[in-house]
């Protein structure tokens, strides 16, 4: 609902109606983290698929998870964020790699 603000305008008054401030969900990191057996093929296909990359993007995050120990997949609301790493967690272990993911607020 929202709220009347007066306004005058010389000897005229006016009622605006404001809208309802909509707060915006927090959003939250979704990384990936290295290790020395998934391969990299492998990271590269699983980000485009789960996370929608082109491959050059998912070749990027590859290269940063490999260089800096984590990379950033994307950034999303909590349940969406929640959602990613536990796809990719199953994928990973669906074909037998030990590839983690996890989510920090942004």
């Amino acid at each position: 609902m929202s709220n009347p603000t007066e306004i005058h305008r010389g000897d005229e008054l006016a009622i605006k109606e404001e809208s309802p401030k909509v707060a915006q969900p927090p959003l939250f990191r979704v990384i990936l983290l290295n290790d020395d057996f998934t391969p990299m093929d492998f990271v590269v296909e699983l980000v485009q698929r789960i996370f929608s990359k082109s491959h050059d993007q998912a070749v990027k995050v590859m290269l940063e998870v490999h260089e800096k120990g984590v990379g950033t997949c994307g950034i999303y609301p909590h349940e969406i964020a929640e959602m990613k790493v536990r796809q990719v967690l199953n994928v990973a272990r669906e074909n037998e790699h030990p590839l983690q993911s996890t989510l920090e607020p942004e």
